[in-house]
């Protein structure tokens, strides 16, 4: 089978203004016609749903770009692991996906679309299925870890420190799915908020968002002795480790992430300048402060510029993030790391390529702690 990349582009385009359609077709065929399947997966779809057409949007877009499209299928399918997908699995996924294609995108179903549909999917699988059999007996498909530390910042955040049972290998800036027993087979992800450290510890912050199952029960819940399971640490706005001075931005829970990366250049030994913005609607929001300032005592090449939007009274910096990066001073040749919620990610961007900050030099992800 010979791959058609404009063959699978334009049926697909067909599809995607039915995508929440196609994708409970999908899975519906799939339970249909493997209903032992039906255990592996969450019992609310919803999110699960959009999650498999975001990815498959992904692919399909990419799929005449493979080397950019490969990391991303061996991410895939080292993730799915966690979930106890084994080869055999990607026959019948494949099945029933090739069966949604063809029921809505019907009008322009021929044996050459089909062909470049198959040729895909072998492809696409085949890349993940290698990933995941490479891993295997590397690492675990999972991780258990003992919750030994609970702490309640405010009264929807909470700082969650862990102890894997077996040693977890990650870079500062990575996050983790995070699996509480309350709900099994749910996955969320949470950035590490540490860098890695000799005792093997993990830190996350954790905002408990309305109707939002695990961010909830790792916020109320989740006690001392408690155990989650992770999966393997993903990501890659990891350390430029360029030796030039650093900007970090962050958005609530967004800080994370960033607290690691200032912890490895802090403990590498380099001395750059680093600024880190911290950013939130209240004062009573900067729920890491007591800490960051402990690390700015300790490092005297540390800014911590704490930013509150919304509190007129506030006696400090006020204004919304973005604006205040805007203004505050140039930031090119630096290594800029920002995160936070998806709106304030973008506007940060725009404006620090607007001032001249070159896009290879900014380094951006989104809060994860959503759900």
């Amino acid at each position: 089978m010979s791959l058609n990349p404009r063959l699978v582009k334009e049926s697909f385009a067909v599809i995607e203004p039915v995508a929440d359609k196609a994708a409970a077709y999908f899975y519906g065929r799939l339970f249909a016609e493997n209903p032992h399947l039906r255990g592996m997966f969450p019992p609310a779809m919803d999110v699960q749903r959009d999650r498999l057409f975001h990815a498959l949007a992904r692919i399909v877009w990419s799929i005449d770009s493979p080397d950019g499209l490969a990391p991303f299928l061996g991410r895939l399918g080292r993730d799915h692991r966690k979930y106890g997908v084994l080869p055999e699995h990607y026959t019948v996924i494949g099945n029933a996906l090739l069966a949604t294609v063809k029921r809505f995108a019907a009008e322009i179903w021929t044996a050459e679309v089909e062909a470049a549909w198959s040729a895909a999917y072998a492809a696409a699988s085949g890349m993940m299925i290698e990933a995941a059999e490479a891993e295997a007996g590397v690492t675990p498909a999972w991780w258990t870890a003992e919750v030994v530390d609970h702490e309640r910042r405010t009264p929807d955040i909470a700082v969650i420190t862990l102890r894997p049972g077996q040693r977890l290998p990650y870079l500062p800036g990575q996050y983790v799915n995070v699996q509480t027993p309350r709900w099994p087979r749910v996955w969320r992800t949470f950035s590490i908020a540490n860098a890695p450290r000799p005792d093997n510890i993990v830190r996350l912050h954790v905002r408990a968002v309305p109707g939002g199952w695990v961010s909830t029960a790792l916020v109320e819940h989740t006690r001392i002795g408690d155990t989650l399971t992770l999966g393997p640490p993903v990501g890659a706005m990891t350390p430029a480790d360029s030796g030039r001075d650093l900007l970090c931005v962050a958005g609530g829970t967004g800080l994370a992430p960033l607290k690691a990366i200032v912890e490895h250049v802090i403990a590498s030994g380099r001395r750059p300048n680093i600024h880190l913005l911290h950013g939130a609607r209240h004062s009573r929001d900067l729920y890491d402060l007591p800490d960051l300032i402990r690390m700015e005592s300790s490092f005297p090449w540390l800014r911590v510029l704490p930013v509150v939007s919304d509190e007129p009274g506030y006696d400090g910096m006020r204004g919304r993030v973005p604006e205040v990066v805007e203004r505050f001073r140039s930031w090119a040749g630096h290594d800029v790391y920002v995160c936070g919620p998806a709106g304030m990610v973008d506007e940060t961007v725009r404006r620090l390529r607007r001032t001249g900050v070159p896009p290879a030099d900014i380094h951006r992800d989104v809060a994860l702690s959503e759900f």
